[in-house]
């Protein structure tokens, strides 16, 4: 019966994250002390070059492993889009919460929406998913990198000499900054990062752990999530590619759209399919072999200076 320990990033929004968690434990669990021990992260760290650039994968969840592994912290809360596709051993995703919206947002200086922006204009994002997108939408647009919070970002649009700048919609809703937004971006033009929205309650891989925080999770999300992670993990991807998925549960049937592009946004590539919720992550295997057979293998080849794995494996 004693505290319950969770592992976070020190970021007002990973806090958030982890202050919803412990309010869920704390009704949970009412006789037990829940405290938050907040962990710096390499991503945390460096903060000055774009994340394509630092590589690796893991940049904000790896430190926060190490604590869990090593029995410091009892579950740690991520944002599910900062997870690598593989998990150390030892370790599990135990709970996936309902999703919040899944969307990628613009927030503009003086209230355009993304059709409306004008031409040359300069936008502010932090990862080549988005940028992607955007130059195969509106190649006349200039994206520059964007690090920091959220309040960060949206300080250097109002302060500097930004148009715009793209974020999930996820984390403004969280911290309560909805009034910003000016467009919830159409996922025709901006496929969300793969789960984005959702968070991840890791824990280590034991029925204890497991039962702590059963009680969290959500199915339709975890069913979507796993459908698009089996997509990310086909495809080997990471923030040095611009990949993207968005999963939806209809019932007893699962669709999935998936993409891979261009850095440059020059080709993008986008498929979906549908089919039976119990087979979601085969699904999501199926749709990332479809865009590789279609010229996605190429792409990442291009990218990471390598093949992905044969496409009969």
């Amino acid at each position: 019966m004693g505290v319950i320990r969770i592992g976070t990033r020190g970021s007002a929004l990973a806090v958030w994250q982890a202050e919803w968690v412990r309010s869920q434990l704390r009704t949970l669990y009412p006789e037990r002390e829940v405290e938050l021990v907040r962990i710096k992260t390499t991503g945390d760290k460096i903060t000055d070059v774009p994340l394509a650039q630092v590589g690796g994968k893991g940049l904000f969840v790896k430190e926060i492993e190490t604590a869990l592994l090593e029995g410091r912290v009892d579950l740690a809360v991520h944002s599910m889009k900062d997870m690598p596709a593989e998990i150390p051993p030892g370790l599990c995703i135990g709970a996936i919460p309902e999703r919040e919206d899944p969307s990628d947002v613009l927030i503009s200086r003086n209230g355009h929406c993304f059709d409306d922006l004008p031409k040359g204009a300069h936008v502010g994002s932090s990862s080549l998913r988005r940028g992607a997108q955007v130059r195969h939408q509106r190649p006349d647009i200039n994206i520059h990198p964007l690090r920091g919070n959220l309040d960060t970002r949206i300080r250097k649009l109002n302060t500097g000499s930004l148009d715009a700048i793209i974020v999930a919609a996820a984390g403004v809703r969280r911290l309560g900054l909805e009034a910003h937004i000016t467009e919830y971006i159409p996922e025709s033009i901006m496929l969300p990062a793969i789960g984005q929205g959702a968070l991840s309650i890791e824990t280590r891989e034991d029925e204890k752990s497991l039962r702590l925080v059963s009680a969290i999770d959500h199915r339709e999300t975890r069913l979507a999530v796993e459908s698009e992670r089996a997509f990310l993990g086909r495809l080997e991807g990471g923030c040095q590619v611009p990949i993207a998925a968005k999963a939806k549960i209809h019932g007893d049937r699962i669709s999935l759209t998936g993409l891979v592009a261009e850095v440059d946004g020059t080709v993008l590539l986008r498929e979906e399919i549908a089919g039976p919720v119990r087979q979601h992550e085969e699904l999501g295997v199926e749709l990332a072999n479809m865009l590789l057979e279609k010229g996605g293998a190429e792409i990442l080849k291009n990218i990471l200076g390598r093949a992905v794995k044969d496409l009969t494996t």
